[in-house]
């Protein structure tokens, strides 16, 4: 399939909306009152840090919403407004915010059911408006949608457009697109689909291993049992890695996505030498500014004289969970929630261990001053995080903080 063809036909069609829908004025005030915050901006303004009893908040330099984000979810709302009597769907969560997305519902936007492990498109009819998420879709669902007659309104983030645009040029160029991503991710799988032959590689580690593949060979049949699901049909390891191109799921740690990169170019670089290296090897900047804005915060945050932190976004959110990672990496200690709900008023505080399970930590702010570093992931919304730091200071201080005019 010629997706780029495909994507130039889309553009011109009076069904396919990529831009505001020209109720932007209305949705921004309707987001302000739902989703930002007097508090987190009090914050702001004293330099991201709050004391209150015994309680000392450092706020991340920057967390929350970005801007692909924002827009997405005010394309959302546009949506609703401008087809009020249409069924209007999402192809998956609009973001990964638990709220945001119980928001839409409670505005009847229908989300599509996974059954067995697909989409049940089925329940989409000609004439319905469906929205594609901030993460995108996969070409084979635009073009399903579009082949059916439906109203699309494409969210997908520009960042991830981007990253789509650089496997366009793997694949005209005929470069297989090594992808650092998570292959069931949706917006790995929607950037896999524009790509002709692809590997995703999950961390250092699997780029390792294919590398020592290229410069010494090994069992193919081990190599694609290892890499099962994540890589294109018919891939071939001994054919197919002979020429290759670096993309990346613009959630992932912007360090590992810089490590893979200079790994290959070296690898390639020992394997054909310099003359022939750009016939055999290419590489495009496709990390998200918003990605590595909120991950080098975060480096910033677990540098201060914090007891713990507290990171805030969706159990399935990337970019949240790697905000984690580093606070791990750094040995202060930390909780995963995704909303203020998970904070008890009994103490108590139900969090996600990294790649593990829900667990309930009791106790989990220490007795006397305590200092206490937060974030949140960028599909987070300033409201939660308010709520948030407010159960805390109602914790430790036994009084609610009135959040600023």
């Amino acid at each position: 399939m010629d997706t780029k063809a495909f994507k130039r036909s889309l553009n011109r069609s009076d069904k396919y909306f990529r831009k505001s829908l020209g109720h932007g004025e209305q949705v921004a005030d309707q987001m302000k009152t739902e989703y930002q915050s007097g508090l987190v901006q009090k914050i702001r303004d004293n330099n991201y840090v709050l004391t209150e009893g015994d309680v000392t908040i450092y706020l991340a330099k920057s967390f929350g919403f970005c801007w692909g984000v924002e827009r997405a979810v005010a394309m959302a709302y546009e949506t609703r407004q401008h087809f009020p009597t249409k069924r209007i769907w999402i192809t998956n969560e609009i973001i990964h915010n638990p709220g945001v997305n119980e928001r839409l519902r409670a505005m009847d936007v229908h989300f599509i059911q996974i059954i067995e492990g697909q989409k049940d498109f089925d329940v989409v009819g000609e004439g319905d408006v469906v929205i594609l998420p901030a993460f995108g879709a996969s070409v084979q669902e635009m073009q399903l949608l579009n082949d059916r007659g439906c109203v699309i309104v494409d969210t997908t983030c520009p960042w991830v457009s981007r990253v789509w645009n650089t496997v366009e040029k793997h694949k005209k160029k005929h470069y297989t697109s090594i992808i650092h991503g998570k292959y069931k991710h949706e917006e790995t799988v929607a950037t896999s689909s524009f790509a002709k032959t692809y590997l995703v590689v999950l961390n250092l580690d699997e780029a390792q291993y294919v590398a020592n593949y290229i410069l010494h060979g090994g069992n193919r049949e081990e190599f694609l049992a290892k890499f099962q699901n994540a890589y294109s049909e018919f891939f071939d390891p001994d054919h197919d890695l002979e020429r290759i191109g670096v993309a990346n799921q613009t959630t992932m740690l912007k360090g590992e996505t810089e490590a893979i990169g200079k790994l290959f170019e070296k690898t390639m670089l020992q394997k054909h030498g310099p003359l022939t290296l750009n016939e055999h090897f290419l590489a495009f900047s496709t990390i998200c500014d918003a990605t590595q804005e909120r991950q080098d915060a975060m480096f910033e945050l677990v540098d201060e004289t914090v007891d713990l932190i507290l990171v805030i976004g969706g159990y399935n959110s990337s970019n949240t969970t790697h905000l984690q990672e580093i606070a791990i990496e750094y040995q202060v200690p930390s909780y995963h929630i995704d909303g203020p709900g998970r904070i008890g008023a009994d103490h108590r505080i139900e969090h996600k261990q990294l790649h593990g399970d829900l667990t309930t930590t009791e106790n989990w702010l220490p007795e006397g001053p305590v200092t206490v570093g937060v974030t949140s992931g960028a599909s987070t919304p300033d409201s939660a995080v308010e709520e948030a730091i407010e159960r805390i200071f109602q914790l430790k201080n036994s009084a609610s903080l009135v959040a600023a005019e």
